[in-house]
């Protein structure tokens, strides 16, 4: 099955695909216009054949629901009334983290790396998802 990551964000969301195989994990987009975010995912859903979405909950490190967990929560509710296949949620603590020292040792200008982060996070949290799947 093909699985859309969404690492929703008020400024930016990133966005990641797998394979059907779902080995393979690629940053697809970063998505700057808030406004027609919804429309794109499920235009996107549609070109791309997707089954699932996965979407980063941005958990505190205490496991306590938080703000911004809230607002992706409500961003779910938003999203699951547009579409017709099941949406998961992954803990994304630290993906944005990890995506950072990805970049690190990578030589390119500071915007273009805030650009990809997005999409990296967003990998991120598909390849959690599909490895917690695997486990399973």
């Amino acid at each position: 099955m093909r699985y859309l990551a969404i690492d929703y964000g008020k400024k930016r969301t990133g966005l990641a695909i797998c394979d059907p195989t779902e080995i393979f994990v690629s940053p697809l987009d970063v998505i700057k216009d808030q406004k027609d975010l919804l429309n794109k995912i499920t235009n996107l859903i549609a070109s791309e054949n997707i089954g699932a979405i996965v979407l980063g909950l941005p958990l505190n490190m205490d496991d306590s629901v938080g703000p911004q967990a809230t607002t992706v929560k409500k961003f779910a509710k938003q999203l699951k009334k547009l579409i017709s296949i099941p949406v998961y949620f992954q803990d994304e603590r630290l993906s944005s983290f990890a995506a950072e020292e990805e970049l690190a040792d990578i030589e390119i200008p500071k915007k273009q790396k805030k650009e990809r982060l997005d999409a990296l996070a967003a990998a991120n949290i598909l390849e959690s998802f599909l490895e917690r799947k695997r486990i399973r």
